[in-house]
C-alpha cells in the first residue's frame, strides 16, 4: 500500500482556498454551507474547505495533518478519501439542519478521528497537554462538543458530533474487512 499522502494534498487545496476567500469578495458567499444548500447541493461539499480564520485553518490542518496522515497509513488512501469526504458530506447533511451558515472542515476531520479511534483506539496521542489513548482524547473531543451544545460558542458541534459517528462507522466497516482478510490468509497458508 504506497503512501500519497493525501491529508497534505487536502491541506493544499484547502489554505489555496483560504487564499482566495481572503483576496476574492463574495467567494465565501457561494460556497458556504447554507439554506440555499439544499437547491445548491455543491455546498455540501464545498463548505468542508473553506475557513473563517487563520487560526480556524491551523487548527483543522493540524488536525488533517496529523489524524489523517496516520489513518491513511493504516487504511490507505482511497479509504481515507472516502472518510473524509462521506463524513464531511454527511455532518454537513445533518449540521445544515442547526445552523444558519457553517464551513470548514472538522465534520470531516472529526469523521477521521472517528475512524482511527477504532482502527488504532489505543494508538498513544497528544492531547489537551496530555499522552492519552486514542480513544480517550476521542470520549474527551466528543463530550467537549456535547456540553458546547449548550453554550453558544460560534463552532459548528453537531458537525463534529455527527462527523466522529460517521467515521466510527466507517472505521467498524474498515477494521471488519481487515479482519477478514487476515483470517482468510492466515488459513491459507
Amino acid at each position: 500500500m504506497k503512501f500519497k499522502f493525501y491529508a497534505f494534498k487536502l491541506i493544499g487545496i484547502i489554505a489555496l482556498v483560504y487564499l482566495l476567500q481572503l483576496f476574492i469578495h463574495g467567494f465565501t458567499d457561494l460556497f458556504l454551507l447554507n439554506s440555499n444548500s439544499w437547491t445548491e447541493i455543491w455546498r455540501f461539499v464545498t463548505s468542508i474547505f473553506l475557513h473563517g480564520s487563520i487560526a480556524h485553518l491551523f487548527y483543522n490542518g493540524f488536525a488533517l495533518l496529523l489524524f489523517g496522515s496516520i489513518l491513511e497509513r493504516l487504511i490507505g488512501g482511497k479509504k481515507f478519501l472516502i472518510v473524509f469526504f462521506v463524513s464531511g458530506v454527511l455532518a454537513n447533511l445533518i449540521s445544515v439542519n442547526f445552523y444558519s451558515s457553517s464551513l470548514g472542515a472538522s465534520g470531516a476531520i472529526f469523521g477521521v478521528i472517528g475512524a482511527l479511534i477504532v482502527v488504532r483506539p489505543l494508538l498513544i496521542v497528544w492531547a489537551f497537554g496530555l499522552p492519552m489513548p486514542m480513544f480517550v482524547a476521542g470520549i474527551v473531543w466528543a463530550v467537549g462538543d456535547v456540553i458546547g451544545l449548550f453554550i453558544p460558542s460560534g463552532i459548528a458541534n453537531i458537525a463534529h458530533l455527527f462527523g466522529m459517528a460517521f467515521g466510527l462507522i466507517m472505521g467498524l466497516l474498515f477494521r471488519k474487512k481487515k479482519i477478514r482478510t487476515i483470517k482468510s490468509r492466515i488459513s491459507i497458508d
